[in-house]
């Protein structure tokens, strides 16, 4: 069975519909300032804040390529997607630091907080360009992953072009013109859309199989070693670290979700966030493995694993109008990552690396959205060109952003940590990646190469910074943040 490409053209379209209500409604909000336009002022609700940052996290990856990997080696991606949710945990300790720091001292980008804290604009600078070339090629995945999944229910009459352009539309017009209020309402609206739709989807493909118990016992008899550790053979222990480590560090390691922390409007919002993005991954992560399951049993036979999701969508056991709604759920899921990168880069370009005294509101404001459209036409080329650069430098991102997490540490608990130290730990780390992947050829999958990454990103950062001394204006963050994150009874 395949989709018609017009119902689906008609689900974008009244999804797109949606979306353009919100966002208007979004842009008659704003107030015009810089922090209005990338922070949503600062006053965003627990519940929105949540679901923005899950939907910036649990992106179309999930039932894309987490699936695809339940899918060709079994129950050892519950292992790997788990150690990122338990990397979550980390913003216990660190979303009340991020919080308290960005409305103390007025930050609006992560790179700038810790450009302030060790008084040096280079650290600001260095962190936004590592941020930004290995979070451009992650855009083209996203793009990618919409052409994927539109050419996998429509045998190809959705073409890659048409796919991408849907991306790009949608994202500008979610971004451009009200900023992150847009974005996180948007967001709030596609994660609910996503997990609902998933759930919906996996029941009626449960059914299809006979059953819960039946579903069971045929991948018991069907795929046994599917159930079994290490699996049928992509997991190893040495793979299973190269993927998970640069995943733990996720959540303090790339911007546009770090950036989320900044959002909430009070201490108790954000610890409520937290817990919001703890159940929704929690759920998630189990319809994505489930499905994976089901996809096995549906069609055992596919050559590439990325084709799982589509493959149970046009199996028959699932009803057209609820394969819609989990087609624009996880198209959603994709523009929802794509603009939230988007415009996380333009408050690092206006914030970074404009003169301060030139940069008014309106310019930054203004800054952002040429950004944001120069991000969004990059990833939509060179997702339709499919170079082989990009697609490196793709399987590279989590591990290249590793370079930050010695400095982001250093940052808010050890006073002595100094501004060289960080320099050379970002720079030497971002090298060192570049080097092994693109230059020796060594694979994601090996864990020499997040392992060096790691090893030499931390021992420049702690090395450099014991021979050298602290700018005297560096701001102490351990110091200066403490009694208030005392007063809230922050770990």
């Amino acid at each position: 069975m395949t989709i018609d490409p017009w119902l689906v053209w008609l689900a974008i379209g009244l999804f797109t519909l949606f979306g353009i209500t919100l966002s208007v409604i979004a842009a008659r909000a704003n107030k015009g300032t810089a922090s209005d336009f990338f922070l949503a002022g600062r006053t965003t609700g627990s519940v929105v804040a949540g679901l923005s940052y899950a939907a910036t996290t649990y992106s179309a990856y999930m039932l894309v390529v987490l699936t695809g990997l339940t899918y060709r080696g079994g129950i050892g991606a519950l292992g790997f997607e788990l150690i990122y949710f338990a990397g979550l945990s980390l913003l216990v300790i660190f979303a009340p630091r991020y919080w308290l720091a960005a409305k103390t001292y007025g930050f609006v980008s992560p790179a700038e907080m810790f450009g302030a804290r060790f008084r040096d604009r280079r650290v600001a600078r260095l962190m936004a360009g590592i941020s930004i070339v290995f979070l451009l090629p992650y855009c083209t995945t996203q793009m990618a992953g919409i052409g994927l999944l539109l050419s996998g229910i429509t045998d190809a009459s959705f073409d890659l072009f048409q796919s991408v352009l849907v991306g790009a539309v949608l994202a500008v017009g979610w971004t451009l013109f009200a900023g992150l209020r847009s974005v996180a309402w948007t967001d709030a609206a596609q994660a609910a859309l996503m997990v609902i739709s998933a759930l919906i989807a996996l029941g009626f493909a449960i059914a299809g199989l006979g059953g819960f118990g039946s579903y069971l016992e045929l991948t018991v008899e069907n795929n046994p070693e599917w159930l079994e550790v290490p699996g049928p053979g992509l997991w190893s222990f040495g793979t299973f670290l190269a993927l998970s480590l640069p995943w733990f560090f996720f959540a303090i390691s790339n911007p546009q979700v770090a950036q989320r922390l900044f959002i909430v409007k009070d201490f108790r919002s954000m610890r409520n966030m937290i817990l919001w993005v703890l159940g929704f991954g929690l759920i998630f992560t189990q319809i994505a493995i489930w499905w994976g399951f089901a996809a096995l049993q549906v069609a055992p036979d596919l050559d590439n694993t990325s084709n799982a999701s589509p493959a149970l969508l046009i199996s028959g056991l699932i009803p057209v109008p609820v394969v819609l709604l989990l087609v624009v759920g996880i198209l959603a899921a994709a523009i929802s990552t794509l603009n939230s990168i988007a415009l996380t880069m333009g408050a690092l370009i206006a914030r970074d690396f404009g003169p301060r005294r030139a940069f008014n509101d309106r310019t930054q404001i203004f800054t952002g959205r040429i950004v944001v459209v120069l991000v969004i036409v990059f990833a939509s080329y060179f997702a339709l060109q499919s170079a082989d650069i990009v697609d490196q430098l793709a399987a590279l991102s989590s591990a290249g952003l590793m370079v930050m997490v010695p400095t982001i540490i250093g940052a808010f608990f050890w006073s002595r940590s100094t501004h060289q130290g960080a320099l050379w730990s970002m720079s030497g780390g971002a090298l060192v990646a570049v080097y092994l992947a693109l230059v020796q050829g060594v694979s994601v999958f090996n864990p020499l190469l997040v392992g060096s990454v790691a090893a030499v990103s931390a021992g420049l950062f702690i090395g450099v910074s014991l021979i050298t001394k602290p700018n005297p204006d560096a701001i102490d963050f351990a110091k200066e943040l403490g009694p208030e994150l005392a007063k809230h009874r922050a770990w």
